[in-house]
């Protein structure tokens, strides 16, 4: 079990990249609350010994997409409409904003997830095998389709 200062630092560290991953997964406020608690309490309770900042990281990453795996997995998930898709909720972003991050959750999940390893975490797509277990060639190949996708939801090559 890790120490307080520890978990703080992790915390204060990787909170806004674990509710990224889990809003880019899950396209929900309140899921993402349940799998940030999750992935922090899996922290605090593992013995894990990290290498490097990097090892770390990657760490925090592939327990979060598992975690939001699981639950998009799970029976409840599957049976259940979150209110989210019932009630629209107000615009909190810019509309050019709001319309990029529209089109990139309406990808598939494999494409998403490329996405947003190489573009807001900026990984290189060797990292992103890694992290991912995928083939480096894989990733390069999701990343260019992902793109196309982009560009044809958002309207041309202004969004590189």
């Amino acid at each position: 079990m890790r120490n307080e200062q520890e978990v703080n630092r992790a915390i204060e560290q990787y909170s806004d990249m674990v509710r990224r991953l889990c809003m880019v997964h899950l396209k929900n406020q309140a899921d993402t609350e349940d799998i940030f608690q999750t992935v922090f309490l899996k922290y605090v309770l593992s013995s894990v010994s990290f290498e490097n900042e990097e090892h770390e990281k990657a760490w925090f990453i592939r327990v979060t997409v598992n975690a939001c795996k699981d639950l998009l997995k799970s029976f409840f998930r599957s049976h259940t409409v979150s209110l989210e898709a019932v009630m629209e909720q107000p615009a909190l972003l810019l509309p050019d904003n709001r319309e990029v991050l529209e089109a990139v959750l309406s990808l598939p999940v494999k494409y998403r997830e490329v996405i947003y390893l190489h573009y807001y975490e900026d990984y290189t797509a060797p990292q992103i095998s890694r992290i991912l277990g995928k083939n480096v060639n894989t990733i390069y190949t999701l990343l260019t389709r992902a793109k196309q996708m982009l560009r044809e939801k958002l309207g041309g090559d202004g969004y590189e």
